[in-house]
């Protein structure tokens, strides 16, 4: 079963009540860094912080009365979760939520918060979603599929329906791939408004699943992902017509070029992305050729990462970038050494924020000592001038891998 554009400004008109209209602007800081024009949608500001509010509204809205006095159940470990439970105690609609048995505490937490019953079940989403659809047979339940649904795509399609009413000027829209629920929602409402406008989807290396659709490719989805929102291993049967029928091309990005997204969101355009909700961003770090001169319509899909990821991938960006890194120094092992170094640091501007001395590095003499320095600096430039000032000054300098221990 299809959908047209008539069914995506239905489902615009029923949920509105419901969703946030979120914010299309342009990014002077991003457009700036990138060389093109980028207009992003903030669905980070959406409520629950994601895009799936609105494809859960969409197909709640939809339930006869018997339907919404059983209730629903739903399979997620993240965002769709959230969304129905969302939505489904705003409806006054009992919610079942079936998560697999490792998700993160604090998604548990946040999908209870709003009244929905959680279970753990499985240990993977197909094992969680088994589960749930077992409940649905069982319970007489509703079940909610993420993507797979005819007015879960209708509602997730109103965000290009939005994009294109408030930015008509847009050359392409770049849109993360999951199960393709929302970029084929997004596609069929684009062209319909713009038949010219390019739609290019973005998934991570490891989850190459519309690539393996659409190129009769048989690459492994597998492996761990800052993506996880659109870690799916198999394009939904429902949207993947709409996406063959309508999309220009899709594109994978390394986890690297998502990193460097979450980041640049933060550092250049001050909101905070998700990977999944970066990874349009990273496809125009990783593919620039395909957007140079052109306005670029990026969909931000969620903005739900972890405080202690978002810490870990700003500052592996900042040791990638140059700004943070530690040096392994060899010296002498007599006085002043460490304030001579430290000295050197001062003079030029680097910040020191670690230090460790040892005198038992056992690749040196026993007149040796090692110093392990870790800085911060301007850019790769000013770390240059550092590391070549400490050598001038007689030091014999190894820049320390992070990994290392």
């Amino acid at each position: 079963m299809s959908i047209t554009f008539s069914d995506i400004k239905t489902a615009a008109d029923r949920i509105a009540c419901g969703v946030v209209r979120t914010p299309c602007l342009e990014s002077e800081g991003l457009s700036r860094r990138l060389g093109t024009t980028v207009v992003v949608k903030y669905e980070n500001q959406q409520h629950t912080g994601a895009f799936k509010a609105r494809g859960a509204l969409s197909r709640l809205m939809t339930l006869t009365e018997d339907q919404h006095t059983h209730g629903v159940v739903a399979m997620s470990a993240g965002n769709h979760a959230q969304g129905v439970a969302y939505q489904a105690q705003r409806l006054n609609i009992p919610a079942t939520i079936v998560m697999p048995q490792g998700t993160p505490f604090v998604k548990v937490r946040k999908t209870t918060e709003y009244g929905a019953k959680v279970e753990l079940e499985g240990e993977t989403l197909e094992e969680a979603a088994a589960h749930a659809q077992a409940l649905a047979s069982e319970q007489s339940l509703t079940f909610i599929h993420p993507y797979d649904d005819t007015d879960v795509i209708a509602g997730q399609g109103t965000i290009a329906l939005e994009m294109i009413e408030d930015d008509p000027k847009l050359d392409v829209l770049v849109i993360p791939v999951g199960g393709g629920g929302m970029i084929a929602g997004c596609a069929v409402a684009a062209k319909a408004l713009k038949p010219g406008i390019e739609i290019i989807g973005v998934e991570p290396d490891l989850y190459p699943s519309l690539t393996n659709a659409l190129k009769q490719g048989a690459s492994p989805c597998e492996g761990s992902t800052i993506g996880e929102g659109i870690a799916v291993r198999t394009i939904g049967a429902t949207p993947l017509p709409l996406i063959q029928e309508h999309i220009k091309d899709v594109v994978t990005v390394s986890e690297t070029s998502m990193e460097r997204a979450v980041s640049m969101f933060l550092s250049r355009d001050r909101t905070v992305a998700e990977g999944a909700g970066a990874a349009s961003l990273a496809a125009l770090i990783e593919h620039p050729d395909l957007f140079t001169g052109r306005r670029v319509g990026l969909v931000l899909s969620g903005g739900n990462i972890d405080a202690r990821m978002l810490s870990s991938v700003l500052m592996r960006d900042l040791v990638r970038t140059g700004q943070v890194l530690t040096l392994s120094i060899a010296m002498p092992d007599k006085p002043g050494q460490l304030n001579a170094v430290a000295g050197i640091c001062a003079d030029l501007g680097a910040n020191v924020l670690e230090v460790a001395h040892t005198r038992f590095a056992m690749d040196l003499s026993a007149s040796a000592a090692r110093l392990n320095i870790t800085i911060e600096t301007r850019d790769e430039t000013h770390a240059q001038l550092v590391i070549d000032q400490l050598t001038e000054a007689g030091f014999t300098i190894r820049i320390k891998d992070q990994t290392e221990p």
